[in-house]
């Protein structure tokens, strides 16, 4: 089953124009900054908004398409969507709320008890919404949306309610879920760790602007724009200009670096994975001397902020992490000289 989404819509000050696909056996997650048009994209794909123009073709089924004025209601759409709150009914039972989702009456009793039973409700039938955890609460929001046969389900900021101590179990009861489900798997989130563990591709969304589907191991390893490389965790870029020699001048840094590696078009900035920069003796290709800013002890590593000969502000300064005996053993260097590998470099550009 694939599902093909192309859709434009215009707010004024913000436009969302979105364009992917993604197919059955598959978790795609939606990656973006707050206000970027995540949750806008699934509204859309639901019914609950209606793009100006494109199309949502969910295998055969056109969802919508504004040329043909096609238009499918939310209930038509066999979309099962996930709420950031969960949206149960508060004056419903556990299993009141997953009857709502079955369809087919007669076999409502059935239907529920598998459900309450695949997803260990057992014993919390007979109680509300308030006296429910969160991640119980998540579990019958999911139970209903699977109780009316979705053939795609959104997922949208699953955990954003949940406190932190409840997430790492909820995540690894919801990726069993998703494993058994059988259709395609949107999921959105600002969080990169989500990604990284739950989906196996992503689309950046920036702004409004979707970029090209990604598999998530390119998001980490070698993103090719800035949006996605700041999306990803990468702390380290500078800006960027190509020179004649095929090198790098990193302006932000103040150095020139020697990538390695073919320039994409339109090159716009390089960045550096925290992990990646080695501290070196001193001069060296790819070297440059810094000055320790800031020193940050965690409990089981040791952050350093640095200027460069860039400067100390911004994008100018480097941040390196490093283990606490091995910072011990550099800490007197002055300059720090760090070199920043050929084969760890992005480049990057802003679309």
């Amino acid at each position: 089953m694939r599902l093909q989404v192309n859709i434009h819509k215009d707010f004024g000050k913000f436009q969302l124009d979105c364009s992917f696909e993604t197919e059955s056996g598959q978790v795609t997650g939606l990656l973006g900054a707050s206000g970027c048009g995540k949750s806008l994209t699934l509204k859309c794909i639901a019914g609950i908004e209606k793009p100006d123009r494109g199309r949502i073709v969910l295998d055969d089924k056109v969802l919508f398409d504004s040329e043909r004025r096609i238009g499918l209601p939310p209930q038509k759409r066999k979309v099962g969507y996930l709420f950031q709150n969960y949206a149960l009914f508060p004056n419903m039972t556990v299993a009141q709320n997953i009857a709502v989702g079955v369809q087919d009456k007669a076999a409502r009793k059935e239907t529920v008890n598998r459900l309450i039973s695949s997803f260990y409700l057992e014993g919390q039938e007979h109680k509300y919404p308030r006296h429910l955890s969160g991640g119980q609460q998540q579990r019958v929001a999911l139970a209903r949306i699977l109780a009316s046969q979705p053939e795609v389900l959104l997922l949208d900021e699953p955990f954003s309610a949940l406190d932190s101590y409840l997430k790492w179990q909820v995540e690894l009861e919801l990726a069993d879920i998703l494993a058994a489900f059988s259709g395609p798997v949107l999921f959105v989130t600002h969080n990169r760790d989500e990604v990284q563990r739950l989906c196996q591709q992503v689309c950046v969304l920036d702004a409004g602007r979707s970029q090209a589907m990604m598999p998530v191991h390119e998001l980490f390893e070698a993103p090719r724009t800035l949006s996605a490389c700041l999306l990803s965790g990468c702390k380290n870029v500078s800006r960027a200009k190509a020179t004649a020699d095929g090198k790098v001048e990193a302006l932000d840094w103040g150095v020139t670096l020697n990538p390695g590696q073919p320039l994409p078009e339109g090159l716009t900035h390089i960045g550096v994975r925290a992990h990646y920069i080695r501290p070196v003796e001193g001069p060296g290709p790819n070297a440059l001397p810094c000055q320790v800013e800031r020193v940050v002890e965690n409990v089981f590593s040791t952050v350093v902020m640095l200027s460069t000969p860039g400067g100390s502000q911004g994008f100018s300064r480097l941040r390196i992490e490093l283990e606490k005996d091995r910072w011990a053993a550099l800490s007197q260097r002055d300059p720090l000289w760090l070199e920043l590998p050929s084969k760890d470099l992005l480049l990057l550009t802003s679309k």
